[in-house]
């Protein structure tokens, strides 16, 4: 799995990279490139390394531009005002809304309502509200045709209910500082929290 992420990142670093100009450098100037071996190609000849001819080695410390620097990608990072749980990045948002509007402004930054997965991030979700100044805050659980499911497609597998009333009048899950998630009208205002997946790339 993590193979796999890290060669989506290195894809998408080239697609990101900008094209070189037929070996010629912003200034006009020619840039000379070094042959690269082809894969099935060896390096290695009776034990000793094989080098070719007009390579010349860089010092570790020499200046590098920013054209030649790499990009730097963190996997755990998240946007100014997110935090990071987990493989995902949350905010609470301050704003009073309905679920429906909630969950449209959480899409609106490229997220959607959380979704507690189990009691450690339900502890994460509900420090996160008492820390913004609210006790209760919109998650993404609501409930269509009898089944509960989170809009993020994860598992409705983690069951906290506070308080479960019928849910044909009040379908969506209102997370409680101080105790378990109970179910509310969905029109009802109230904070609410957005995640989305910290994988940047």
């Amino acid at each position: 799995m993590k193979t796999l992420l890290v060669l989506s990142c290195l894809l998408c670093a080239s697609f990101a990279a900008p094209a070189e100009d037929k070996g010629k450098s912003p200034d006009g100037t020619v840039q000379q490139k070094m042959a690269i071996p082809e894969m099935g190609e060896k390096m290695v000849k009776d034990g000793e390394v094989s080098v070719p001819e007009d390579s010349v080695p860089v010092p570790r410390d020499a200046p590098v531009s920013e054209e030649e620097a790499a990009p730097e990608f963190r996997f755990d990072s998240c946007p100014a005002g997110w935090f990071s749980h987990g493989s995902r990045c949350f905010t609470h948002v301050r704003s009073s809304m309905s679920w429906y509007d909630a969950e449209e402004h959480c899409n609106s930054m490229g997220a959607q309502l959380a979704s507690a997965t189990n009691p450690k991030e339900y502890r994460f979700l509900q420090q996160l509200t008492q820390a913004a100044g609210y006790n209760t805050a919109w998650l993404g659980g609501f409930n269509l045709q009898g089944r509960w499911m989170w809009i993020d497609r994860e598992g409705f597998y983690y069951l906290n209910w506070y308080n479960l009333s019928p849910p044909s009048s009040r379908a969506c899950v209102n997370l409680h500082i101080s105790v378990g998630w109970s179910n509310n009208v969905c029109g009802t205002s109230s904070s609410f929290i957005c995640s989305k997946n910290a994988f940047g790339c």
